[in-house]
Protein backbone atom coordinates (compact mmCIF):
# COMPACT_ATOMS: atom_id res chain seq x y z
CA UNK A 1 0.00 0.00 0.00
CA UNK A 2 1.26 3.45 -0.91
CA UNK A 3 1.16 6.06 1.84
CA UNK A 4 1.35 9.80 1.29
CA UNK A 5 2.86 10.37 4.72
CA UNK A 6 3.53 8.37 7.89
CA UNK A 7 4.00 10.09 11.24
CA UNK A 8 5.78 8.36 14.13
CA UNK A 9 5.30 9.23 17.78
CA UNK A 10 8.46 7.81 19.35
CA UNK A 11 8.87 6.48 22.87
CA UNK A 12 11.19 4.15 24.76
CA UNK A 13 9.75 0.83 23.61
CA UNK A 14 6.50 1.32 21.63
CA UNK A 15 6.14 3.62 18.59
CA UNK A 16 2.76 4.83 17.36
CA UNK A 17 2.26 5.22 13.60
CA UNK A 18 -0.31 7.36 11.79
CA UNK A 19 -0.41 7.11 8.00
CA UNK A 20 -2.55 8.91 5.43
CA UNK A 21 -3.41 8.20 1.79
CA UNK A 22 -3.20 10.60 -1.15
CA UNK A 23 -6.61 12.08 -0.21
CA UNK A 24 -5.32 12.83 3.32
CA UNK A 25 -7.61 10.22 4.87
CA UNK A 26 -6.05 8.09 7.65
CA UNK A 27 -5.42 4.50 6.57
CA UNK A 28 -2.83 3.44 9.15
CA UNK A 29 -3.12 3.53 12.93
CA UNK A 30 -1.00 1.02 14.80
CA UNK A 31 1.66 0.52 17.45
CA UNK A 32 5.03 -1.07 16.77
CA UNK A 33 7.72 -2.25 19.12
CA UNK A 34 11.12 -0.65 18.70
CA UNK A 35 12.61 -3.88 17.39
CA UNK A 36 9.92 -4.15 14.66
CA UNK A 37 10.09 -0.60 13.30
CA UNK A 38 12.99 -1.07 10.88
CA UNK A 39 11.55 -4.30 9.47
CA UNK A 40 8.16 -2.63 8.91
CA UNK A 41 9.60 0.26 6.90
CA UNK A 42 11.95 -2.02 4.96
CA UNK A 43 8.88 -3.51 3.25
CA UNK A 44 7.41 -0.16 2.20
CA UNK A 45 8.18 1.82 -0.97
CA UNK A 46 9.86 5.24 -0.50
CA UNK A 47 7.54 7.27 1.75
CA UNK A 48 7.61 10.60 3.56
CA UNK A 49 8.18 9.90 7.28
CA UNK A 50 7.84 12.64 9.92
CA UNK A 51 8.78 12.69 13.60
CA UNK A 52 9.24 15.20 16.38
CA UNK A 53 12.86 16.38 16.61
CA UNK A 54 14.82 14.92 19.53
CA UNK A 55 18.11 13.13 20.04
CA UNK A 56 16.72 9.68 19.23
CA UNK A 57 14.77 10.86 16.19
CA UNK A 58 18.02 11.73 14.43
CA UNK A 59 19.09 8.09 14.80
CA UNK A 60 15.83 6.84 13.29
CA UNK A 61 16.10 9.50 10.61
CA UNK A 62 19.43 8.04 9.52
CA UNK A 63 18.09 4.47 9.64
CA UNK A 64 14.96 5.25 7.61
CA UNK A 65 16.90 7.38 5.12
CA UNK A 66 19.13 4.40 4.34
CA UNK A 67 15.95 2.44 3.56
CA UNK A 68 15.05 5.05 0.93
CA UNK A 69 12.45 7.04 2.85
CA UNK A 70 12.25 10.85 3.04
CA UNK A 71 12.55 11.80 6.70
CA UNK A 72 11.46 15.15 8.15
CA UNK A 73 11.83 16.27 11.76
CA UNK A 74 9.51 18.89 13.27
CA UNK A 75 10.25 20.96 16.41
CA UNK A 76 7.88 19.71 19.17
CA UNK A 77 6.54 23.21 19.89
CA UNK A 78 5.24 23.41 16.30
CA UNK A 79 3.30 20.15 16.73
CA UNK A 80 1.54 21.01 19.99
CA UNK A 81 -1.11 23.34 18.45
CA UNK A 82 -2.38 20.45 16.30
CA UNK A 83 -3.09 18.07 19.20
CA UNK A 84 -6.87 17.61 19.50
CA UNK A 85 -8.39 17.43 22.96
CA UNK A 86 -6.88 14.70 25.13
CA UNK A 87 -3.19 13.95 24.79
CA UNK A 88 -2.27 10.36 23.99
CA UNK A 89 0.08 8.56 21.62
CA UNK A 90 -2.43 8.28 18.78
CA UNK A 91 -3.45 11.92 19.00
CA UNK A 92 0.23 12.94 19.09
CA UNK A 93 1.01 10.90 15.96
CA UNK A 94 -2.00 12.40 14.17
CA UNK A 95 -0.87 15.91 15.19
CA UNK A 96 2.63 15.27 13.83
CA UNK A 97 1.13 14.11 10.51
CA UNK A 98 -1.16 17.16 10.35
CA UNK A 99 1.62 19.62 11.19
CA UNK A 100 3.92 18.16 8.53
CA UNK A 101 1.34 18.90 5.85
CA UNK A 102 1.23 22.65 6.51
CA UNK A 103 2.84 24.71 3.70
CA UNK A 104 4.75 27.01 6.04
CA UNK A 105 6.04 24.33 8.42
CA UNK A 106 9.73 24.43 9.34
CA UNK A 107 11.78 21.29 9.71
CA UNK A 108 15.00 20.29 11.46
CA UNK A 109 17.71 18.67 9.30
CA UNK A 110 18.69 15.13 10.29
CA UNK A 111 22.11 15.14 11.96
CA UNK A 112 24.82 12.64 11.14
CA UNK A 113 26.31 10.39 13.80
CA UNK A 114 29.54 12.41 13.60
CA UNK A 115 27.67 15.66 14.28
CA UNK A 116 25.99 14.23 17.36
CA UNK A 117 29.26 12.72 18.59
CA UNK A 118 31.04 16.07 18.14
CA UNK A 119 28.46 17.86 20.28
CA UNK A 120 28.44 15.24 23.04
CA UNK A 121 31.57 16.49 24.91
CA UNK A 122 29.87 19.87 25.33
CA UNK A 123 26.77 18.25 26.83
CA UNK A 124 28.88 16.05 29.12
CA UNK A 125 30.87 19.06 30.31
CA UNK A 126 27.67 20.97 31.08
CA UNK A 127 26.39 17.99 33.11
CA UNK A 128 29.64 17.67 35.07
CA UNK A 129 29.65 21.40 35.86
CA UNK A 130 26.09 21.11 37.23
CA UNK A 131 27.06 18.10 39.34
CA UNK A 132 30.11 19.92 40.72
CA UNK A 133 27.96 22.93 41.60
CA UNK A 134 25.53 20.66 43.47
CA UNK A 135 28.39 19.06 45.41
CA UNK A 136 29.94 22.43 46.29
CA UNK A 137 26.58 23.75 47.50
CA UNK A 138 26.06 20.61 49.61
CA UNK A 139 29.57 20.92 51.06
CA UNK A 140 29.08 24.59 51.94
CA UNK A 141 25.63 23.94 53.43
CA UNK A 142 26.71 21.05 55.66
CA UNK A 143 29.91 22.84 56.72
CA UNK A 144 27.93 25.91 57.77
CA UNK A 145 25.99 23.69 60.24
CA UNK A 146 29.21 23.49 62.23
CA UNK A 147 30.32 27.10 61.78
CA UNK A 148 32.80 26.48 58.93
CA UNK A 149 32.11 29.26 56.42
CA UNK A 150 34.27 30.77 53.66
CA UNK A 151 33.67 33.10 50.73
CA UNK A 152 31.71 32.08 47.65
CA UNK A 153 33.33 30.65 44.54
CA UNK A 154 34.80 27.36 43.40
CA UNK A 155 38.27 28.70 44.18
CA UNK A 156 37.43 28.74 47.92
CA UNK A 157 36.56 25.03 48.17
CA UNK A 158 40.13 24.03 49.06
CA UNK A 159 40.17 26.63 51.82
CA UNK A 160 36.86 25.32 53.16
CA UNK A 161 38.17 21.74 53.22
CA UNK A 162 41.28 22.88 55.06
CA UNK A 163 39.11 24.73 57.60
CA UNK A 164 36.96 21.64 58.09
CA UNK A 165 40.04 19.50 58.73
CA UNK A 166 41.34 21.88 61.44
CA UNK A 167 38.04 22.68 63.20
CA UNK A 168 37.84 20.60 66.38
CA UNK A 169 34.13 21.22 66.97
CA UNK A 170 33.13 19.12 63.93
CA UNK A 171 32.33 15.50 64.89
CA UNK A 172 34.36 12.78 63.20
CA UNK A 173 31.29 11.32 61.42
CA UNK A 174 30.49 14.71 59.85
CA UNK A 175 34.14 15.32 58.98
CA UNK A 176 34.23 11.99 57.14
CA UNK A 177 31.12 12.85 55.07
CA UNK A 178 32.46 16.33 54.25
CA UNK A 179 35.77 14.81 53.14
CA UNK A 180 33.84 12.43 50.87
CA UNK A 181 32.14 15.40 49.21
CA UNK A 182 35.54 17.05 48.81
CA UNK A 183 36.94 13.93 47.11
CA UNK A 184 34.02 13.88 44.68
CA UNK A 185 34.60 17.55 43.84
CA UNK A 186 38.30 16.89 43.24
CA UNK A 187 37.44 13.96 40.98
CA UNK A 188 35.07 16.10 38.94
CA UNK A 189 37.69 18.84 38.70
CA UNK A 190 40.10 16.33 37.22
CA UNK A 191 37.53 15.07 34.70
CA UNK A 192 36.56 18.62 33.72
CA UNK A 193 40.20 19.56 33.21
CA UNK A 194 40.70 16.62 30.85
CA UNK A 195 37.48 17.39 28.98
CA UNK A 196 38.25 21.09 28.61
CA UNK A 197 41.71 20.30 27.23
CA UNK A 198 40.01 18.12 24.62
CA UNK A 199 37.49 20.83 23.79
CA UNK A 200 40.21 23.47 23.37
CA UNK A 201 42.04 21.16 20.96
CA UNK A 202 38.78 20.58 19.06
CA UNK A 203 38.22 24.35 18.93
CA UNK A 204 41.67 24.98 17.47
CA UNK A 205 41.08 22.30 14.84
CA UNK A 206 37.73 23.80 13.74
CA UNK A 207 38.16 26.85 11.44
CA UNK A 208 34.62 28.17 11.96
CA UNK A 209 34.96 27.92 15.73
CA UNK A 210 38.20 29.91 15.62
CA UNK A 211 36.50 32.48 13.40
CA UNK A 212 33.57 32.96 15.80
CA UNK A 213 35.88 33.25 18.81
CA UNK A 214 37.24 36.45 17.30
CA UNK A 215 34.10 38.26 18.46
CA UNK A 216 34.34 39.68 22.01
CA UNK A 217 32.23 37.70 24.44
CA UNK A 218 32.52 34.40 22.56
CA UNK A 219 35.06 31.91 23.87
CA UNK A 220 36.00 28.40 22.74
CA UNK A 221 33.05 26.71 24.50
CA UNK A 222 30.47 29.12 23.08
CA UNK A 223 32.03 28.98 19.61
CA UNK A 224 32.05 25.18 19.54
CA UNK A 225 28.47 25.04 20.79
CA UNK A 226 27.33 27.37 18.02
CA UNK A 227 29.17 25.35 15.36
CA UNK A 228 27.60 22.07 16.49
CA UNK A 229 24.09 23.38 17.20
CA UNK A 230 23.47 25.94 14.44
CA UNK A 231 22.97 25.47 10.71
CA UNK A 232 23.04 29.06 9.38
CA UNK A 233 21.35 28.07 6.13
CA UNK A 234 18.15 27.39 8.06
CA UNK A 235 17.73 31.10 8.86
CA UNK A 236 16.82 33.88 6.46
CA UNK A 237 18.53 36.66 8.40
CA UNK A 238 20.38 37.52 11.58
CA UNK A 239 17.11 38.67 13.15
CA UNK A 240 15.54 35.31 12.29
CA UNK A 241 18.44 33.58 14.10
CA UNK A 242 18.12 35.88 17.14
CA UNK A 243 14.37 35.22 17.25
CA UNK A 244 15.03 31.47 17.12
CA UNK A 245 17.31 31.87 20.15
CA UNK A 246 14.56 33.69 22.04
CA UNK A 247 16.42 37.02 22.20
CA UNK A 248 13.70 39.11 20.53
CA UNK A 249 10.64 40.63 22.25
CA UNK A 250 7.53 38.54 22.72
CA UNK A 251 4.67 40.17 20.83
CA UNK A 252 1.15 40.51 22.22
CA UNK A 253 -0.29 42.75 19.52
CA UNK A 254 -4.02 42.96 18.86
CA UNK A 255 -6.52 45.35 17.33
CA UNK A 256 -3.87 47.05 15.22
CA UNK A 257 -1.83 48.01 18.29
CA UNK A 258 1.68 46.65 18.64
CA UNK A 259 2.56 45.48 22.14
CA UNK A 260 6.03 44.14 22.82
CA UNK A 261 7.02 42.43 26.04
CA UNK A 262 10.18 40.80 27.34
CA UNK A 263 12.27 38.37 25.32
CA UNK A 264 10.47 35.18 24.32
CA UNK A 265 13.12 32.80 25.77
CA UNK A 266 12.22 30.23 23.15
CA UNK A 267 14.70 28.16 21.20
CA UNK A 268 18.03 26.77 22.38
CA UNK A 269 18.39 27.70 26.05
CA UNK A 270 22.09 26.80 26.26
CA UNK A 271 23.08 29.01 23.32
CA UNK A 272 21.05 31.91 24.71
CA UNK A 273 22.71 31.47 28.09
CA UNK A 274 26.21 31.46 26.60
CA UNK A 275 25.56 34.62 24.57
CA UNK A 276 24.09 36.51 27.54
CA UNK A 277 26.98 35.47 29.79
CA UNK A 278 29.45 36.55 27.11
CA UNK A 279 27.67 39.88 26.71
CA UNK A 280 27.80 40.39 30.48
CA UNK A 281 31.56 39.84 30.40
CA UNK A 282 31.94 42.43 27.63
CA UNK A 283 29.86 44.95 29.59
CA UNK A 284 31.95 44.38 32.71
CA UNK A 285 35.01 45.71 30.89
CA UNK A 286 33.24 48.35 28.79
CA UNK A 287 34.91 51.70 29.26
CA UNK A 288 35.39 54.69 26.95
CA UNK A 289 38.40 54.00 24.75
CA UNK A 290 38.43 50.22 25.21
CA UNK A 291 38.54 48.03 22.09
CA UNK A 292 35.33 46.11 22.88
CA UNK A 293 33.27 49.17 23.89
CA UNK A 294 31.53 50.72 20.92
CA UNK A 295 29.73 54.04 21.08
CA UNK A 296 26.45 52.13 20.72
CA UNK A 297 27.16 49.99 23.79
CA UNK A 298 28.26 52.90 25.96
CA UNK A 299 25.18 54.90 25.00
CA UNK A 300 23.02 51.87 25.79
CA UNK A 301 24.58 51.50 29.24
CA UNK A 302 23.81 55.14 30.02
CA UNK A 303 20.06 54.71 29.54
CA UNK A 304 19.42 51.00 30.38
CA UNK A 305 20.14 48.68 33.33
CA UNK A 306 23.16 46.45 32.81
CA UNK A 307 21.12 43.24 32.54
CA UNK A 308 18.85 44.74 29.91
CA UNK A 309 21.92 45.96 28.04
CA UNK A 310 23.43 42.45 28.26
CA UNK A 311 20.39 40.92 26.54
CA UNK A 312 20.44 43.62 23.86
CA UNK A 313 24.14 43.02 23.27
CA UNK A 314 23.53 39.24 23.12
CA UNK A 315 20.93 39.89 20.42
CA UNK A 316 23.46 41.90 18.44
CA UNK A 317 26.11 39.21 18.96
CA UNK A 318 23.70 36.58 17.60
CA UNK A 319 23.11 38.59 14.45
CA UNK A 320 26.85 39.07 14.00
CA UNK A 321 27.42 35.32 14.48
CA UNK A 322 24.93 34.53 11.73
CA UNK A 323 26.59 37.04 9.39
CA UNK A 324 30.04 35.56 10.10
CA UNK A 325 28.85 31.98 9.52
CA UNK A 326 27.09 32.79 6.25
CA UNK A 327 29.78 35.05 4.79
CA UNK A 328 32.90 33.48 6.30
CA UNK A 329 34.25 36.94 7.15
CA UNK A 330 36.19 37.63 10.34
CA UNK A 331 34.80 39.89 13.03
CA UNK A 332 35.44 43.58 12.43
CA UNK A 333 35.94 45.60 15.59
CA UNK A 334 33.59 48.61 15.88
CA UNK A 335 35.03 52.08 16.02
CA UNK A 336 35.98 52.66 19.64
CA UNK A 337 34.34 55.60 21.35
CA UNK A 338 36.50 58.53 22.27
CA UNK A 339 37.15 59.19 25.94
CA UNK A 340 35.12 62.06 27.37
Amino acid sequence: MQYKRIAIDTSKSVFTLHGIAANDQPILRRNLRRSDLEAFFAKLPPTEVVMEACGGSHHWGRVLTKLGHRVKLIPPQYVKPYVKRGKNDRNDAEAICEAAGRPGMRFVPVKSAEQQAGAMPLAVRELLVRQRTQLVNALRGHASEFGAVVGKGIENVSGLLAKIATTDSIPDAAREMLAMLGNQIAHLDEQLGTLETRLVAQHRATPMSKLLAGQPGIGPIAALTIVHKVDPTQFKSGRHFAAWLGLTPKERSTGGRQRLGGISRQGNERLRQLLVVGATAVIRHAKPGSKSASAWLLALLERCPRKVAAVALANKMARTVWAMMTSGEAYRMPVASKAA
